[in-house]
């Protein structure tokens, strides 16, 4: 058998506020979505900026600590895997997505800011190195989706069903 490897290592700003919800046996799960810049300089010598949006799932207590802590605009550095799965839409039609779920997060801070709910001095953008980092290590406690997503398929964790993304 063929070696392989589904690790992801990302710095980005997050999009909005995360999500917290808790499935039905009482999991914390947290979504959010990271903003990643990308500037290049095109074959013409013109300088472009592109944006990829990534979709994080945190689990367990460390979900909870995201959603107190992180808001819109903070900085993170998330270690994950990816993941894929589908579901039926409400319309009947076949969808899919594919997603990091995170192994570790970090909370970046810039030179002035700290990230958290209510602090207006969290930047979205620091030219600043991140000097200031707090870690939350995700290896300690196992997600219910580690083996395959069986604790949360199919039911339902507060206003939306988290086998449908928000979007």
């Amino acid at each position: 058998m063929a070696a392989s490897l589904n690790k992801v290592l990302l710095i980005g700003n997050l999009t909005r506020d995360p999500e917290l919800r808790y499935i039905p046996s009482g999991t914390a799960v947290a979504t959010f979505s990271v903003a990643i810049n990308r500037v290049y300089t095109s074959q013409s010598g013109e300088k472009k900026e592109e944006v990829a949006f990534i979709r994080i799932v945190v689990w367990g207590r460390r979900a909870e600590v995201c959603g107190e802590y992180l808001s819109k605009g903070s900085p993170v550095f998330v270690e994950g895997r990816l993941q894929s799965r589908s579901w039926e839409g409400q319309d009947g039609q076949k969808r899919s997505t594919t997603e990091v779920i995170a192994d570790n997060i970090q909370f970046l801070r810039g030179g002035s800011g700290a990230a958290g709910k209510g602090r207006a001095d969290s930047p979205a953008k620091s030219n600043a190195a991140p000097q200031d980092v707090a870690t939350i290590n995700l290896n300690e406690e196992a997600s219910p989706a580690a083996g395959g997503d069986e604790g949360a398929k199919g039911q339902k964790t507060g206003p939306g069903n988290l086998d449908e993304p928000p979007f």
